[in-house]
């Protein structure tokens, strides 16, 4: 059984990774990013907490002004656990990125709240 669970996570992060290269040039240019106030598609990068390099990743988000805010029930999800280490991310918006900070919540429903930094 163990096996049949770790087979059905690579697949999964498999196809996660495919739809990411398609999705994330487009979600990056802006297409389908929330308004300020609505929900809708961001790219949101961490940086890796092994490897140190940017982690771009399309993620649906909640957006009342300056404050996004994100959700996982996986408790393995890479750009979750990437924020508690760092933080400190950038979010495309418009086909710009914005600097932000993240404050995190671990539980049945992680939750990741991103505050946007002002723009330059």
């Amino acid at each position: 059984m163990s096996s049949l669970h770790e087979a059905g996570q690579q697949i999964a992060r498999a196809g996660f990774r495919t739809l990411n290269t398609i999705v994330r040039p487009v979600v990056k240019s802006g297409l389908g990013n929330p308004l300020p106030i609505g929900v809708g598609a961001s790219i949101v990068e961490t940086t890796g907490r092994v490897s140190g390099r940017p982690r771009p990743v399309p993620l649906l988000t909640l957006r009342i002004a300056d404050t996004l805010v994100v959700s996982t029930v996986r408790q393995d999800s890479q750009w979750f656990n990437n924020m508690e280490k760092e933080p400190s991310v950038t979010v495309w918006l418009g086909g710009r990125p914005r600097a932000a900070e993240t404050s995190l919540r671990r539980g049945p429903l992680n939750v990741a709240v991103m505050t946007l930094q002002p723009a330059d």
